[in-house]
């Protein structure tokens, strides 16, 4: 199996344990190589991300990591970068000046016609709450969402996007079938395009599978990714040591299945597709 993943939180984020531990886990495991990406310090506080003062502790434990298991794996030093407005994303001269081996662009949050902030990223019940605070519109919120991803898309500044259509999950929740209408299906295809026309990397994330046995994007949506000639990286998102390879196995059949042959991978510093096995 290719054992690989560089969509991975630690302590210094919302992830569960030190960093130390994830690598650890990793090699336990088998693999060949790992990335770490905290969650990348945002405009105003939040405890789910990396603290900005926390930026310098955070890439020298890295390379102190990268020095003490150099025999044993390839560390990657990443960040998992939030778009939120045309100053704060991926592309922004402060993220692109940080030494890190590569960056994640990802949307958890979108700002409402009113300004407020939502985060599509809630427990169900959660989002469910904060959407009704907004006013309940549903369709205008995924409409954020897809916009923002599309904006994310266009200026890049990453090497590949997490979980593409993550709302999905929490959409779907509120309004069962929301993500089969034609509206929906055209915005989720508009994104997948976009991707496909830049030749950018994406996700395939693993992060639910064993909660909640689906991908993000999800497994129905694998063939549309083959046919527009997507590459994609297959991530398990870890936020606990011992779900470093979950879904893994699942998602890499599941690619298999319909015909994808290849996923990328970071080695040497450069991502490179290699067959899946």
């Amino acid at each position: 199996m290719n054992l690989t993943n560089y969509h991975s939180h630690c302590s210094f984020c919302d992830g569960k344990a030190p960093m130390e531990d994830f690598v650890r886990s990793a090699i336990a495991a088998g693999f060949t190589a790992y990335g770490v990406s905290s969650h990348a310090p945002l405009p105003f506080f939040s405890k789910w991300t990396l603290e900005k003062d926390c930026l310098s502790a955070y890439l020298s434990e890295l390379e102190f990591l990268k020095s003490k298991y150099a025999d044993q794996i390839e560390l990657y030093t990443g960040l998992e970068i939030d778009y939120l407005t045309e100053e704060h994303n991926p592309s922004s001269p402060f993220f692109q000046k940080l030494p890190l081996d590569y960056r994640i662009g990802s949307v958890h949050m979108v700002y409402t016609d009113e300004g407020k902030l939502l985060d599509i990223d809630l427990d169900s019940e959660d989002f469910k709450e904060k959407l009704n605070e907004c006013h309940g519109d549903l369709k205008q919120i995924v409409k954020l969402y897809f916009e923002a991803s599309m904006r994310m898309v266009e200026l890049g500044g990453f090497d590949f996007i997490a979980h593409p259509d993550k709302i999905a999950l929490n959409a779907s929740y509120c309004e069962a079938g929301i993500d089969e209408k034609s509206w929906y299906k055209k915005m989720r295809e508009d994104l997948l395009a976009l991707i496909a026309e830049k030749e950018l990397i994406m996700e395939i994330n693993t992060k639910a599978f064993s909660a909640k046995s689906r991908f993000f994007p999800a497994q129905k949506h694998f063939a549309l990714i083959k046919e527009m000639g997507i590459r994609v990286v297959v991530n398990s998102d870890a936020h606990y040591p011992e779900f470093v390879n979950s879904g893994r196995a699942e998602a890499l059949q599941a690619l298999k299945a319909i015909g994808v042959q290849t996923v990328c991978e970071l080695h040497g510093g450069k991502w490179q597709e290699l067959a899946i096995y």
